[in-house]
C-alpha cells in the first residue's frame, strides 16, 4: 500500500502559489493579505494559527492578527468584525470556529462578504459550490482532499467514490466537488445500514465522519483508494484517523491512503493560502 504523504502535496502547491504572489508582487502589486480572527485562548484554534501564519509567510501572503477575549460583549465583536469585513487591503477573511457560545456563528455567516470568506462558511458560497460555479470558495478541508486526490493522478470522471461523513464543514461539500468533477458519489454515514458492504463498491473511500479508526480492513477492496479526513484523540492521547491503518496494511486491503497525521490535514493551510491569493486576484 502507497502512503500518499501531506507534506508532498503542500511543497507542490507552496511552490506553484509562492511562485504567483511573486509574479504579482513584481507586476508592483500589493500581496494578498488574509486577516485571522481569534475569539478566546482554545490551545487547537491557537495552534492552527500559528500553523496558518507560518504557510502564509512561507508562500508570501501577509496576514494580521485580531485576538479577542472569550467574553466580549456580542455587539462589540460584531462591529470589529464588520470593520475587518470591509476593509479594502484585507482579501480573506478566516474565523476560527468554534466561537463562544454567546457569539451567534450564523449571524457571522451571513455578514461576512462572500469575496472574502475564504474558508467556505457564507451561504452565498455554499450555493456557488452547491451550483459548480467557480467563483465560490469551498471550506478549505474538502478542497484540501481534493488537492491530494489531484496530486496523486487520480482522474474522478466517473469514479465511484464513497464519502462516510455529512457534516457542513467536510462531507457535503466534499461530495459536491467531487460531482463537479463527474465522480459517482455515494454519501454514507455511522448510520447506514451494513456500512462495510456501502463501503467496498468504492474505487475512492473518503473518511469523514469524525470517528476514531471507524473503518477497518472489512471496509476497504484491494485496490480502493483511501483518504482519511478525520483527525480524532484516541484513548492513549494519541492523534489518530477514521480509519484504522494498521488493519488495512496487515490485511492487504488499499491500493494508496493518506496517514493522520501528517496527512489531508497538513495540505488545509496552503488551500487557505491558495483561496487569499485567488481573492487578491478577483480584486
Amino acid at each position: 500500500m502507497e502512503l500518499i504523504k501531506g507534506a508532498e502535496v503542500v511543497a507542490a502547491l507552496n511552490k506553484r502559489l509562492a511562485a504567483e504572489v511573486e509574479k504579482l508582487t513584481e507586476a508592483g502589486g500589493r500581496p494578498p493579505k488574509l486577516a485571522i480572527l481569534r475569539v478566546g485562548e482554545q490551545p487547537d484554534q491557537v495552534s492552527y494559527e500559528r500553523g496558518a501564519r507560518k504557510r502564509m509567510d512561507k508562500i508570501g501572503i501577509s496576514h494580521q492578527e485580531y485576538v479577542y477575549p472569550a467574553d466580549m460583549e456580542k455587539e462589540l465583536f460584531y462591529q470589529e468584525f464588520d470593520r475587518i469585513n470591509v476593509d479594502s487591503e484585507t482579501d480573506g477573511i478566516l474565523l476560527l470556529r468554534p466561537l463562544p457560545a454567546h457569539l451567534e456563528e450564523k449571524e457571522l455567516e451571513r455578514r461576512i462578504d462572500p469575496a472574502k470568506d475564504v474558508d467556505g462558511i457564507s451561504p452565498i458560497n455554499q450555493a456557488k459550490v452547491m451550483a459548480g460555479e467557480k467563483d465560490g470558495f469551498a471550506p478549505c478541508t474538502p478542497e484540501a482532499v481534493i488537492e491530494v486526490l489531484e496530486y496523486a493522478g487520480v482522474n474522478l470522471s466517473g469514479k465511484r467514490v464513497t464519502v462516510v461523513g455529512r457534516s457542513m464543514v467536510v462531507g457535503k461539500p466534499l461530495s459536491l466537488l467531487l460531482l463537479n468533477r463527474h465522480a459517482t458519489v455515494t454519501i454514507c454515514h455511522t448510520r447506514t445500514k451494513d456500512l462495510p458492504a456501502e463501503c467496498r463498491r468504492a474505487e475512492i473511500l473518503i473518511a469523514a465522519a469524525g470517528r476514531p479508526r471507524l473503518l477497518t480492513a472489512e471496509h476497504v477492496g484491494e485496490q480502493t483508494i483511501v483518504i482519511d479526513v478525520g483527525i480524532n484523540v484516541d484513548e492513549n492521547g494519541k492523534l489518530c484517523g477514521d480509519v484504522d491503518l494498521a488493519s488495512l496494511e496487515a490485511a492487504g486491503a488499499a491500493s494508496a491512503a493518506t496517514p493522520v497525521p501528517g496527512g489531508v490535514g497538513t495540505v488545509t493551510t496552503s488551500v487557505l493560502a491558495k483561496h487569499v491569493l485567488e481573492a487578491r486576484l478577483r480584486k
